[in-house]
């Protein structure tokens, strides 16, 4: 036996030694079991909001299942957003981005990796919008663009709050400067609603790094996040090896993001309807009275001018 073949021998031992140690995918989805810290119940996992209740680790979980955890179950309305022509630029690489999508749309039972929301929070109103990590990494394309832009525009039309829980690895490759000119669309988007005096909040959820954090998920009035996530631009290595020192254990962590300035408060998943339901109720009180204090100065004067001619 030559070396070739005692090597690839040895591969398929090792192959067939790994597959009876770890189970399947299938498997996994079907067993009733998951791992975090250890093996911890589904059931139990579900219960505790996807909190890991040994370690506290916030586990990712869907758009409808944030939405289910904030207003209450299905006690909201999902909206249709835009959906560009799928491929603009015809990318093909080891499969066709339409596969991509396909299978992602099959998996996550979505259009696009945004979805948006509106719903009633103890009386108040608000515009929600949330990323799937499991569609394609959460990354951004046309599609999520447009439907950032439409929860603007919904939360402008219908004068609400739009709050947000972004997540993605950045703009995705596979639309190139397509998905690129979407950080400059959003961008604006948020400015617009800014202009209109509607408060925008933020809850950074684990991962959020790229070209989103780099555009209107740093944009936030007031900066959220679940405790853990990790918050960056670049990847850790990058910086490293860019600023050539010894980066801190909890570098580009929610917590090291606090300390520094760029997240305004850690919260629990289970607190915070409760904590953005409390900075709402200030915030739209607030605007209330600066918009009452500016109509009355723009109308003062006005009667001196009528009183002057």
């Amino acid at each position: 036996m030559n070396w070739i073949n005692k090597i690839k021998k040895l591969g398929e031992s090792i192959k067939k030694n790994i597959n009876k140690k770890f189970p399947t995918r299938s498997e996994r989805e079907t067993s009733a079991w998951t791992s975090c810290c250890g093996p911890v119940l589904k059931t139990e996992l579900e219960e505790n909001l996807f909190v890991c209740p040994q370690c506290n680790k916030h586990h990712r979980i869907s758009p409808k299942q944030r939405f289910d955890i904030f207003f209450g179950t299905n006690n909201y309305e999902i909206l249709k957003t835009p959906i560009p022509k799928d491929d603009p630029l015809g990318w093909i690489d080891t499969k066709s981005y339409k596969e991509r999508l396909k299978d992602a749309r099959k998996k996550t039972n979505q259009e696009c990796a945004v979805v948006i929301a509106q719903g009633n929070l103890n009386g108040i109103a608000i515009t929600v919008g949330a990323t799937n990590f499991d569609f394609i990494g959460g990354s951004s394309g046309a599609a999520e663009t447009e439907a950032v832009i439409y929860g603007v525009q919904h939360a402008i039309d219908n004068k609400t709050p739009f709050v947000f829980w972004p997540c993605g690895g950045g703009q995705r490759m596979f639309e190139s400067p397509i998905a690129l000119a979407g950080m400059t669309k959003t961008t604006l988007a948020i400015n617009e609603l800014k202009k209109n005096n509607l408060p925008y909040l933020v809850c950074f959820t684990d991962p959020t790094a790229g070209g989103i954090t780099a555009s209107f998920a740093m944009l936030g009035d007031i900066q959220f996040s679940e405790p853990g996530a990790l918050i960056a631009f670049a990847g850790r290595r990058v910086v490293q090896a860019t600023v050539k020192e010894e980066l801190p254990p909890d570098f580009q962590t929610a917590e090291f993001l606090l300390k520094h300035g760029f997240v305004d408060k850690i919260i629990e998943r289970k607190s915070l309807a409760r904590e953005i339901r409390l900075i709402l109720s200030i915030l739209l009180k607030k605007n209330s009275e600066v918009n009452s204090e500016n109509n009355e100065q723009t109308s003062q004067p006005n009667i001196q001018t009528r009183e002057a001619s």
